[in-house]
């Protein structure tokens, strides 16, 4: 019997907010909400950004002034609209306006310029035009023509101004003890800590119930940490004549999301993976939790991705390959003379070229004995995840047939679980969505192919980084969120940065709509990314109430209504967490050297091995898999 992977919890934060209990997702299609909800939203961005503060029950400004609840829109409403999705880049990150950089310039020299070095610090080959002669003690004498190529510190008007921040005020670095951390492994712990607290249980109460082994953490980035305190300090510190530091490398590997979960938030011992596949990291991180599950490698995981990379090597790297979306493109299209920033992402759209964003997106998932043995709430689940390549490729970054593979094996294992009907009427598709002119031709190709093939007709589609921008590595796991969302609140997000879908786009059996509508139930969500390099994926989501109906037929009515009873106790702690959540009361974990594993306490027999602070022993292998060969 395979074990099926659910979802039970799910938090980060990307440009839209919160992802713990839709905050993000409310964000985005806030016009559609209804007025509790939409109240909810903007009180939680509220205490987020910083703009008030809950004190002795109430909500305080800046000045302690009390403000009311039913105020926060009428008040700042405007505030928390524009500081939050793709908007301007802000200040902190760099300034787009006059972003520093060097140009090379020669300069005329009067008279040849002579000075005394080391022998040794002389380049290799010595240039032609330069002139050399001994002097002693291993000192040479150089004298340069008059003419010098030298480096001019200078700055730039940065044609790409737009990104998918964090919302503004939100600062993860002032939610718990942060040392020299960078922006990234900051989000991550905060990530980490929303998905785990949104599950309405605490850590131990989890892994209380299992073996040590038999949890895993699933997590990487793309670019790793490329702010001063990771690689970007390692890179840079000794141009600009300061130190490297011990920690800008170890920091700034693009593992260490997933050591930091382990070390300072989970403290397991249990399996730990890193898998980057471009901007499809998030999905092969499921991937490979969803397998250690269905294999009963595992029985509970953290699974997630993390990119804050909003720098300017960064922006400049993917503007000079023309991916980014820039002024002089936006002007053009839109025949205007100023750009509207939160129009920088047109996916399926006239377009040209993608946002980047900054986020973290985190989930927690359960094999489906442990989620009915706690009375887990079901957010969804994950009965596999695609990922095939693009064969033979004349450019790295081109796309090619292996999106087409993973999005047709996901059709067809949605339809061999559900039905056809299911698949035909009540499914959509977070699609990659990047807002580049090549993507939006070959992705709706692939996707029009496709419900050709499984005679699909007017299917919806949703592109998240039209609100958002590309967070790269998270980028699928905002997909998902919002796919969560989708199945959570029956609105289906429209493209609202596009006014139409473009010709060229394969749009006959697609519904790309320009704005939020309310849906039916939806039973399943295909989220599909494609990678540079040919890293492309497909997960089947399937909503939670298919879940459970598949739940009801696995286990007795007996023991799903005792499943129930538990779940109302879990949803009472997840409504308390949520409710701090909203006030900006994160509780953030940050066991930083707090239940350190004294390695003397360890007891190992040949059965198995116990440790200090976990209630169960690991089992040691005891049955050769190879008898037949031995």
């Amino acid at each position: 019997m395979t074990a099926l992977p659910l979802i039970v919890g799910m938090g980060g934060i990307n440009a839209a907010g919160r992802t713990s209990f839709h905050q993000g997702f409310r964000r985005i299609v806030i016009e559609k909400l209804t007025a509790e909800a939409r109240l909810e939203t903007f009180v939680g961005l509220a205490t987020l950004m910083n703009i008030l503060t809950a004190k002795d029950g109430q909500l305080v400004d800046a000045d302690n002034n009390v403000v009311a609840l039913s105020d926060v829109e009428k008040l700042y409403g405007e505030q928390i609209l524009s500081g939050t999705l793709i908007r301007k880049i802000e200040k902190n990150h760099f300034d787009v306006d006059a972003t520093p950089w060097q140009q090379r310039m020669n300069v005329q020299a009067e008279e040849p310029i002579c000075f005394q070095v080391k022998a040794k610090e002389l380049p290799n080959p010595v240039p032609s035009s330069w002139g050399v002669s001994d002097i002693e003690n291993g000192m040479v004498s150089v004298e340069i023509p008059d003419v010098l190529s030298v480096r001019h510190d200078t700055f730039r008007n940065n044609p790409i101004k737009a990104a998918g921040q964090l919302p503004t005020g939100f600062e993860p670095s002032k939610l718990y003890n942060s040392r020299y951390q960078p922006r990234g492994l900051q989000a991550t712990i905060f990530g980490a800590a929303d998905a785990i607290h949104s599950t309405g249980f605490s850590w131990k109460e989890i892994v209380d119930r299992i073996s040590p082994d038999e949890v895993g953490t699933y997590s990487a980035s793309v670019f790793g940490q490329v702010q001063g305190e990771g690689l970007g300090g390692m890179f840079q510190n000794r141009l600009k004549g300061d130190r490297v530091t011990t920690k800008n490398l170890a920091l700034g590997l693009n593992s260490m999301s997933t050591d930091f979960i382990n070390a300072y938030v989970t403290g397991s011992v249990g399996t730990t993976f890193s898998s980057t596949g471009a901007c499809a990291t998030f999905l092969y991180n499921l991937k490979s939790a969803v397998n250690d599950i269905q294999a009963g490698r595992i029985r509970l995981a953290v699974v997630g991705s993390h990119d804050c990379a909003l720098t300017p090597e960064v922006i400049e790297g993917f503007g000079n390959m023309s991916a980014l979306a820039n002024e002089e493109g936006l002007k053009k299209l839109d025949g205007a003379d100023t750009v509207d920033y939160r129009r920088t992402s047109r996916p399926f759209g006239q377009n040209c070229g993608f946002t980047i964003g900054e986020g973290a997106q985190y989930i927690v998932l359960m094999d489906d004995a442990l989620a009915i043995e706690m009375g887990a709430k079901v957010l969804g689940s994950v009965p596999d995840v695609f990922t095939n390549a693009d064969g033979i490729k004349k450019s790295i970054t081109a796309p090619g047939p292996g999106n087409y593979i993973t999005m047709a094996k996901s059709v067809a294992l949605a339809q061999s679980i559900v039905g056809a009907e299911s698949v035909q009427k009540r499914s959509f598709i977070l699609a990659h969505g990047s807002s580049t002119p090549q993507n939006r031709v070959t992705e709706s190709q692939i996707y029009d192919k496709v419900a050709n093939s499984f005679n699909i007709n007017n299917w919806p589609v949703v592109a998240p980084k039209a609100f958002v921008g590309h967070t790269i590595g998270p980028a699928s796991g905002d997909q998902l969120a919002m796919a969560v969302g989708v199945f959570s609140h029956n609105i289906m997000p429209g493209i609202t940065t596009i006014d139409k879908v473009a010709d060229d786009v394969f749009a006959d059996r697609l519904n790309i709509a320009t704005d939020h509508w309310h849906c039916d139930d939806m039973d399943i969500a295909f989220i599909n990314s494609k990678g540079f390099g040919g890293n492309n994926a497909t997960a089947t989501l399937l909503s939670p109430n298919k879940t459970l109906a598949m739940l009801a037929k696995r286990y007795s009515a007996e023991e799903m209504a005792q499943y129930q009873v538990k779940l109302e106790q879990t949803e009472l702690a997840q409504l308390s967490y949520q409710q701090k959540a909203d006030l900006a009361q994160f509780d953030i974990i940050y066991k930083f050297g707090d239940g350190l594993i004294d390695d003397s306490e360890l007891e190992i027999s040949q059965d198995e091995l116990n440790m200090p602070t976990f209630e169960q022993a690991i089992k040691l292998p005891s049955t050769n898999p190879f008898d037949d060969m031995v």
